[in-house]
């Protein structure tokens, strides 16, 4: 037995693995649901993973240098986080280096970093997304909720944590296609600007609410939101924070701070960690999204603090983002054949590799979501939370 093959075998307990070599040879370690087949078809790649697993292990998936039953992606992936994550989690400060360094994001590398994701075949996007196009962890307040009902179950309780007046004036911090700024103008009375880096989603959202008829109410804009001038009643900022970069979280809350009226409230609708500040994954920051980090929630605390922002109210959502990436890997994969013929293998492997990665992530690893409401006095909020339930 090889040494890979030896330490899978010390290792995996949780659930059942029957790794299938190139020659035939099987191999079965450990016992239990979940159970799932790894077939490896390339002489080496267990070595190359065991190497560098954090990076590699994507890597040779997308080289098809290994594969899994039709559909059991996810699983596979569970059965590994289950039973090795902890042993390849690093947070030596050597590692940190490389993860600091690629998001520093000054506005130029954040123009880049927004074009190499968001840019994408717009296609791409519709095909899994739910209807109104929500590129953002959706929430399930029931049971049974669909992707569409659960995105506007977001916004709704997003929209109840900014206390909206008619006529107040909203900034929408990385308004991607549009969709939280056109649900607040038309069910709410506000006039909502939205921000964004991506000339793609700049061009599909003004489309978008030309459709809608509401040019008067909302606007967007392809700007850096370090170059916005304004003031407003609300600012809300969705799925955005992670791409701000380590170096200017404290940058980042105090521009927010400048754009907000002395009454107003913000809602940073955030990816967050519950372990201590770790180094971005090298497969997401290679292939999905160079230049992003994910806070940890004293990194973020720390710098709202010295911006002079006060919490008004932090919430924690665990398992949403896990459902909803569930489902969008779900709808990719009834289109895939179609995404093959247009942009190769190797794409879809890489796409459904990072839906399913950031799953199991959010069911087994340290990802959850924080939404952080925040404002210049500790009772511009609600006293307690039955406001949201109403």
């Amino acid at each position: 037995m090889t040494i890979p093959l030896r330490l899978l075998s010390r290792m995996i307990r949780t659930g059942t693995l029957n790794v299938v070599m190139p020659d035939g040879g099987e191999h079965t370690f450990g016992s239990g649901e979940p159970s799932v087949a790894w077939m490896i078809q390339k002489s080496g790649t267990l070595s190359k993973i065991a190497r560098n697993p954090l990076l590699n292990l994507g890597e040779t998936y997308i080289d098809q240098e290994w594969d899994v039953q039709e559909g059991r992606l996810a699983e596979l992936l569970t059965v590994l986080r289950l039973n090795i994550e902890q042993s390849v989690s690093v947070r030596s400060p050597l590692f940190f280096i490389p993860a600091i360094l690629q998001s520093w994001n000054n506005i130029r590398a954040s123009i880049q970093n927004v074009a190499h994701h968001y840019d994408l075949d717009e296609n791409l996007f519709r095909s899994f997304l739910d209807s109104d196009m929500h590129y953002s962890c959706a929430y399930f307040s029931k049971p049974g909720m669909s992707l569409e009902n659960a995105q506007q179950a977001k916004c709704e309780h997003i929209a109840k944590k900014l206390c909206l007046k008619p006529d107040s004036n909203v900034l929408d911090i990385g308004s991607g296609w549009g969709s939280l700024a056109m649900h607040l103008a038309e069910n709410y009375d506000v006039r909502v600007t939205g921000v964004t880096l991506s000339q793609e989603q700049l061009n599909v959202a003004r489309n978008r609410a030309a459709e809608r008829n509401l040019g008067n109410r909302v606007q967007f804009e392809l700007q850096d939101y370090r170059q916005h001038e304004g003031e407003y009643d609300g600012i809300v900022s969705v799925g955005m924070f992670e791409h701000v970069g380590k170096h200017n979280f404290l940058t980042y809350f105090r521009k927010v701070k400048s754009l907000l009226k002395p009454d107003g409230l913000a809602l940073i609708h955030t990816i967050g960690s519950h372990a201590p500040p770790t180094p971005t994954n090298p497969w997401i920051r290679r292939h999905i999204f160079p230049g992003g980090y994910i806070p940890s929630l004293s990194e973020a605390s720390d710098a709202i603090e010295k911006s002079g922002l006060i919490f008004n109210d932090i919430e924690v959502w665990r398992r949403h983002y896990a459902e909803t990436l569930n489902e969008w890997n779900r709808r990719f994969q009834l289109v895939r054949d179609q995404f093959v013929e247009s942009h190769g293998e190797k794409f879809c492997r890489m796409w459904e590799f990072y839906l399913c990665a950031s799953q199991t992530a959010f069911e087994l690893a340290t990802l959850l979501v924080y939404q952080l409401q925040l404002g210049y006095r500790n009772d511009s909020a609600p006293l307690t939370r039955n406001y949201l339930y109403k």
